[in-house]
């Protein structure tokens, strides 16, 4: 961790599950209620965290936070290059301001074919960190999105710790490794309430496809161990099983709670099922509480 590290969350607060949600960042003024509500609902049910979903803002929060008292709400994640430190900075003192010592400014690169500025993208994260320290922004409320050794490292180092997003177990035991004991390692991972085997992975291809098209995740998927033949065809079954838990209670149990005998503090837990991605999946969330909290 870097010496900036005051006003840290602990690992408690975060809790060992939460939910990773698009619809939970919706900017839409009339969902504002419905999006707390939700969040509301999310701390009863036992959840410590809500990851907002897509390239959020710490504004984004805000709709969450009014509404609950303990619920800890992260960016998951704020493009560096959609906002710039000094807005990011500005953006997390108000949030401080108002609710103070429950938010986590969640931080990536984003990706090449979806950011005209992106260059350099390791030394661009490591001088946007340098500002944010500047402006007084504590390491100890961001996390960062790490695939790679590197910046797995550069967020044990500057940050309160990692938030990899589409890994494996096998990912989070080599990023405890780097990591060492004592910063956040906090995983996305995908959940199909089916026991169906083909709609189950149906739903998960239909997920997948547009993450097979990015290299940072697949460049990912071959460093453990997946070939060219499990990323054609919208992945095949190895892959797909991988990446996402189905099947009855029992099993999503257990590959959810793989993530934490692997290393994992926290599994951030993505509902994918039929409709928008705006929507809020209150009843899986329920669910998913019945199974693991």
């Amino acid at each position: 961790m870097s010496d900036s590290t005051s006003g840290s969350i602990s690992k408690a607060e975060i809790g060992r599950y939460g939910v990773w949600s698009l619809g939970l960042r919706n900017e839409d003024p009339g969902r504002r209620g419905e999006i707390g509500e939700a969040a509301a609902e999310l701390q009863e049910l036992g959840y410590g965290t809500a990851w907002l979903g897509g390239s959020s803002a710490p504004v984004n929060a805000l709709p969450l936070l009014e509404k609950t008292d303990r619920l800890i709400v992260a960016t998951s994640i704020q493009s560096i290059w959609q906002h710039d430190a000094r807005e990011s900075a500005a953006g997390y003192a108000e949030v401080e301001a108002a609710h103070p010592g429950r938010f986590l400014l969640g931080l990536g690169v984003s990706h090449a074919r979806l950011t005209e500025q992106y260059r350099r993208p390791y030394s661009a994260l490591v001088e946007y960190l340098d500002e944010l320290d500047a402006a007084g922004v504590p390491a100890g409320r961001r996390v960062l999105a790490a695939l790679g050794p590197k910046t797995v490292r550069l967020a044990g180092e500057r940050s309160l710790g990692a938030i990899p997003y589409l890994v494996t177990p096998e990912h989070t035991a080599r990023a405890r490794e780097i990591l060492g004991q004592e910063p956040l390692l906090a995983p996305e991972f995908a959940v199909v309430l089916e026991s169906d085997p083909a709609r189950a992975r149906e739903l998960a291809r239909g997920h997948l496809d547009m993450y097979l098209q990015l290299p940072n995740y697949t460049t990912n998927f071959q460093r453990l161990g997946f070939t060219e033949d499990d990323l054609r065809d919208g992945g095949s079954d190895r892959l797909i099983d991988a990446l996402y838990a189905w099947g009855d209670d029992d099993t999503i149990r257990g590959k959810v709670n793989a993530f934490l005998e692997a290393g994992a503090d926290h599994v951030a837990l993505q509902v994918v099922q039929e409709g928008s991605p705006d929507d809020l999946h209150r009843a899986a969330w329920r669910k998913l509480a019945g199974i693991l909290l």
